[in-house]
């Protein structure tokens, strides 16, 4: 459906609005007194980074409309007006498309978008198949980071004898982390013949996925007195000096009882600090899921990005296919997805709920 003249004008005068807050923020972090600041510095520079996309695409469309309105203004000119009319034709066609790319890039943005993730990923049913899921999805988020330029911490590693997992938990480091992630949230199930399965017999097991936005200090309180905070000595995958000494730490939040183990660091402060990183980002999940309205309901029904028991997707390897269930989307691409190729996946499921905003605004 083509935009109206007013609702041009109106995304117009709202990316305008942004361009003048792009400009203004471009001058305030070079000033003197800004960088002095630290808090103030980084919040002003995270937020021109935020707009820089926006103003972009206000550049562009204010460009586009005001070249369409001199081609209109050359049509009175008979010298002129065979010309003016072929860049029409050329122009016109491209405003309804970037109407809805400035609509969607308009729409209200999650505020953990640009945050970095914790990625936590639990063995579910099927026994030690399921562990070996689990690890496989593991190291699919760590190639699909790798390809991103981001950076993988472990926090947690759970692996097992055989190559699998139990629980492994990861901080995702980079640009937009969260943005991308969050809608692998949920219950991800295999169908395959298990390696142990001397029958041939294809079995179905499943590894549930969470992804939480790391907590920034200022948006999570932890009294110390509610935490009880253990050292012990670690094992597994740490390397032979941590079972010489008591590095490991484990974190439990009393009055939650969240428990948080870290054992992957050479020092207990290390492994401390960064359980304490994943501790405030459950915390602070916490307190998303409480604080969220009607609106938020919506979209996770919608979309499909709240529910850690929903089944999400289905990886079926004898027919070579994955399956996202909350869009219908198939792709017969299976070993390139469990190699980190998941942009046409994470691309679909952004889309998705754009469009459903897009629907609920009218």
């Amino acid at each position: 459906m083509s935009a109206s003249y007013n609702e041009q004008q109106r995304i117009a005068a709202q990316l305008e609005a942004i361009q003048g807050r792009f400009e203004e923020l471009s001058i305030r972090i070079t000033l003197p007194e800004v960088i002095a600041d630290t808090a103030l510095f980084t919040t002003l520079m995270r937020q021109h980074s935020e707009l820089s996309e926006l103003n972009d695409v206000a550049v562009a469309y204010k460009k586009l409309l005001d070249d369409i309105e001199g081609a209109k203004e050359m049509l009175s000119d008979p010298d002129m007006a065979e010309l003016a009319r072929e860049e029409l034709d050329e122009l016109e066609p491209k405003l309804d498309e970037a109407t809805r790319a400035a609509r969607i890039a308009l729409l209200p943005k999650d505020p953990d978008d640009y945050k970095n993730a914790v990625l936590e990923v639990r063995a579910g049913a099927g026994g030690d198949e399921a562990g070996l899921f689990g690890a496989q999805l593991l190291r699919m988020y760590s190639h699909y980071a790798d390809s991103q330029g981001w950076k993988v911490e472990m926090i947690e590693d759970g692996s097992t004898e055989l190559g699998g997992l139990k629980e492994s938990v990861v901080l995702i480091s980079g640009k937009n982390v969260f943005q991308k992630l969050k809608f692998e949230s949920g219950v991800h199930r295999v169908q395959r013949v298990p390696v142990t399965e001397s029958s041939g017999r294809i079995h179905t097991s499943t590894a549930t996925v969470a992804v939480l936005p790391e907590a920034e200090d200022v948006e999570v309180e932890i009294n110390p007195n509610d935490l009880r905070i253990d050292t012990y000595r670690a094992s597994g995958a740490g390397g032979q000096h941590v079972n010489r000494t008591d590095s490991a730490v484990r974190i439990t939040h009393i009055p939650t009882g969240l428990v948080v183990t870290s054992q992957d660091q050479r020092s207990q402060i290390q492994n401390r600090e960064k359980a304490m990183r994943v501790l405030k980002s459950r915390l602070y999940d916490l307190q998303r899921e409480q604080q969220a309205g009607e609106y938020a309901d919506k979209r996770r029904v919608q979309v499909g990005t709240g529910d850690r028991s929903e089944r999400i997707r289905t990886y079926n390897f004898p027919q070579g296919r994955v399956t996202d269930h909350r869009i219908g989307l198939t792709l017969y691409k299976i070993d390139e997805i469990m190699e980190g190729h998941l942009d046409e996946i994470i691309d679909a499921l952004t889309l998705a709920e754009q469009t459903a905003m897009l629907n609920e605004q009218g």
